[in-house]
């Protein structure tokens, strides 16, 4: 399938699943589409920002967005439906990753002008504009989302994350 023709199965995959995710009280991260080994596969990402999902939550969704699937027939081929958490050390992407996720500890990887990179750990304050925001030991700093390397949440087993 052309680049063009995936993402528009994707923009409408999204159409239908997100309403679908959003009623569970979950968030669709990201919807991915792609050929492996096995075949086509549909891979949804999906999080609770407070308190992650389980397993039986990311069952029970793939039951429902398949049913909805068979019904809505956008997939005109074989596939394999896959539901799961992105994970507790999760990447972030996209700005509404960052807002999404605002109050999270994170690790972030920022490049400078000149090729080096800075690492640091700090609390997300989520987006102002197009930069990203980053407590950081008391004091708030500010990195364009253009200037991130990488950017991942830190987990934080058995602690309070707001």
């Amino acid at each position: 399938m052309a680049e063009g023709q995936n993402g528009a199965l994707i923009a409408k995959l999204t159409e239908l699943i997100d309403p679908i995710v959003r009623f569970e009280g979950l968030v669709l991260i990201e919807v991915v589409w792609r050929p492996e080994n096995r075949g086509q596969v549909l891979r949804l990402y999906v999080d609770r920002p407070e308190g992650g999902v389980t397993l039986d939550e990311c069952a029970r969704l793939s039951r429902e967005i398949s049913y909805n699937l068979d019904v809505e027939d956008i997939i005109q081929v074989a596939y394999h439906l896959e539901v799961s958490s992105p994970g507790l050390d999760r990447t972030l992407k996209t700005p509404r990753d960052f807002e999404i996720f605002a109050g999270r500890l994170a690790k972030l990887v920022i490049r400078d002008e000149d090729g080096g990179t800075e690492t640091l750990t700090g609390r997300l304050k989520g987006m102002m504009g197009d930069d990203v925001i980053l407590q950081v030991k008391g004091k708030s700093r500010a990195f364009s989302i253009q200037s991130l390397a990488k950017a991942r949440l830190e987990p934080e087993i058995g602690k309070k994350r707001r």
